[in-house]
């Protein structure tokens, strides 16, 4: 059976800054090894054909330049790819505009580090109301996906499973520990404690939130 508990203590998070060209970015890191192959972790990445297995449909022009549709969430332009080791595009979604990275670095020919940086300019109301958990749990979800695509292990929670998983008791639980870790992130990196944890307390009501009724 796949390990929530254990998924969430394979992943490193953190929270920072970085001077980009939009200006002062704050950021969210995530980052796991995975036991495959480069090659394999890219072509999961960044293969049309795959990326659904394990994240959400996709479509668009995936080159540098062309633009991509995550279905009913994210898009944007792909800046930078540099295969298999790292590309670069923006995240716009909801009228907003900020920045992923992916790198990739082999470990070993059988073990592949995967790391991902969000990176976004702006928005402090938005930052002093839910902090870095707002996108870090949707990135935990993500690799969640991704280990379990990569690995293959019984009881992997597919895209089509998500959405009932989530509320699940299972479910519940791996947000509710991707929330606890990403206030210790945010504390990590220098918040203070008590308004971090009213941050990761907002996000999480609003990941844990009984869906309204039409």
């Amino acid at each position: 059976m796949f390990d929530g508990d254990q998924q969430i203590d394979a992943v490193r998070r953190q929270v920072g800054a970085r001077t980009i060209e939009a200006g002062e970015a704050r950021t969210v890191t995530v980052a796991q090894t995975y036991d495959a192959p480069i090659e394999d972790v890219w072509d999961a990445c960044t293969n049309p054909e795959r990326i659904p297995r394990w994240f959400m449909p996709i479509s668009g022009d995936l080159r540098v330049g062309g633009r991509y549709q995550l279905e009913g969430n994210a898009g944007g332009k792909i800046e930078r790819c540099e295969p298999p080791a790292s590309f670069s595009a923006t995240w716009e979604y909801g009228g907003e505009v900020s920045w992923i990275e992916v790198r990739l670095t082999a470990e070993s020919p059988e073990r592949t580090r995967f790391e991902l940086e969000h990176l976004w300019v702006g928005d402090e109301e938005k930052w002093s109301e839910f902090g870095p958990g707002a996108v870090g749990i949707g990135w935990d979800l993500g690799l969640l996906g991704l280990a379990g695509h990569l690995s293959g292990a019984p009881g992997a929670v597919s895209p089509e499973e998500s959405g009932a998983w989530l509320a699940s008791e299972e479910g519940m639980r791996f947000m509710k520990r991707s929330g606890e870790a990403w206030y210790e992130a945010h504390v990590a990196s220098g918040a203070d404690p008590e308004q971090a944890r009213a941050r990761a307390d907002r996000t999480l009501a609003a990941y844990t939130a009984p869906p309204t009724e039409d």
